[in-house]
């Protein structure tokens, strides 16, 4: 007997003896490994399978996953043994075997034959490992069969998202905006005027300022944006007159009707926003 037979005949043993060795049940924490020989079983007891297998290819994927065995090595005399066990379980089962399995069966008998016999030793042309195309073959499909899972764990519609739809037309919500008291818009002002005195440089020349002119300005620049901000329209650099032009200019706006001045709650930031007609 030749070393790969050895190895495969241990590698064989020491899969039969790991599934052999494998508990029946558990009861009370004490594992069985023997069935009882008063136990009677009918011949037509329902047995249960928890595992499906697609093919040839996805069977023998399943045994070297399961034995740990590395793919670029595979011991076809346990494999084979294995395989062939299955076959002969299914058709004592009375269950329909697929052709592919009994052409795999043909195929791993015959990969088996060609390692048994020896092999002409020559350095240069040496004659390609039989394993070779079973062995490209289960890395392509495990490669498909691997994108497969991934893809299958993808969030799917329908599965395990839903589309909701809501219709929005039927939803009505009114925002009233609140009056503006005096105090407030005075008080609005006076920190304007505070921080208008940080900013005030000496100028040797000042414009004369037009509170005709801040009217369009400020107009214009409200009826651009659906609101504006108060200390937005303020020019900080003009100094205090500027700032008491501005305000004028506000205050005369809002006596033609042509702004308002808006709040959405007690002390936050005041807006201007022109009034339709």
């Amino acid at each position: 007997m030749t070393k790969s037979e050895n190895d495969e005949a241990e590698s064989s043993e020491s899969i039969d003896a790991s599934i052999t060795a494998a508990p029946i049940a558990t009861v009370k924490g004490q594992a069985i490994i023997d069935l009882p020989k008063d136990l009677y079983i009918p011949p037509d007891a329902m047995k249960v399978f928890l595992e499906a297998f697609e093919g040839p290819l996805d069977f023998l994927l399943y045994l070297i996953r399961k034995q740990n065995i590395d793919i670029l090595d595979i011991p076809i005399a346990a494999v084979t043994h294995q395989y062939m066990e299955y076959i002969e379980l299914m058709q004592e089962l009375s269950l329909e075997l697929a052709a592919e399995y009994l052409v795999m069966a043909a195929i791993l008998a015959e990969i088996k034959s060609r390692m048994l016999l020896p092999r002409p030793v020559d350095a240069e042309n040496g004659e390609e490992d039989p394993r070779a195309e079973l062995m490209r073959r289960l890395q392509e499909y495990e490669r498909y069969k691997q994108a497969a899972e991934d893809l299958d764990k993808l969030p799917r519609q329908e599965r395990d998202l839903f589309v909701v739809q809501a219709d929005g037309s039927l939803i009505s919500v009114e925002k009233p905006l609140p009056t503006v008291a005096l105090n407030e818009l005075m008080s609005a002002l006076m920190d304007v005027l505070k921080r208008a005195e940080h900013k005030t440089n000496h100028h040797i020349q000042m414009d004369v300022l037009s509170v005709r002119e801040k009217m369009t300005l400020i107009l214009s620049t409200v009826q651009e944006n659906e609101h504006f901000l108060f200390t937005g329209l303020f020019d900080l650099r003009e100094g205090r007159l500027g700032v008491v032009v501005t305000f004028l200019a506000m205050l005369e706006l809002l006596k033609q009707s042509l702004i308002d001045f808006v709040q959405a709650a007690p002390f936050a930031p005041i807006y201007l926003k022109p009034r339709v007609a």
